[in-house]
Parts: structure tokens; sequence; C-alpha cells
């Protein structure tokens, strides 16, 4: 698992959503806390777990996750390509 990925399943997992408009700040900062709670096992297995009971919306989220973490972390993104 890269870094990257690590960073996605984080913010997949979290409450946090695209329509709160959310800066970068507070994605770092649920991502870290997110990371915490759940631990890099947890994350995977709630993202998991969303694409199997709700894979219509699980991929629309996903999209947006992809997307605003190769935003906020670019250098870890072009190291993880």
């Amino acid at each position: 698992m890269t870094t990257t990925t690590y960073e996605a399943d984080a913010l997949f997992a979290s409450p946090l959503q695209c329509s709160e408009h959310p800066s970068a700040e507070t994605i770092r900062r649920t991502i870290a806390a997110t990371s915490l709670r759940l631990g890099r096992t947890g994350c995977a297995e709630a993202v998991a777990a969303e694409f199997g009971d709700h894979p219509d919306t699980a991929v629309a989220r996903m999209t947006w996750v992809l997307a605003t973490v190769a935003a906020i972390y670019p250098r870890l993104h072009a190291l993880a390509a």
C-alpha cells in the first residue's frame, strides 16, 4: 500500500464530504484523525465495506478522494505514480 493509497483510504473512511468544500488544512487534519482512529486496516476495511454496500456512491466518493489527495499531497502522489 502506497502512502497516497493510505491517505485516500483515510479520507474516504472519514465523515468529511466534498459538498462541505473543505480546505486543504481541514482535509489534512481529517486524514490524520481518521488514520489515528481506524489505522491502516480499519480505513481499508471501511473502503471495502462501502464499495460492497453502496458501489454506486462509493465510486463518486473515491473519484473525489483521489483527486483531492493528489492535489493536497502532490509530492506523495508523484512518488506513488
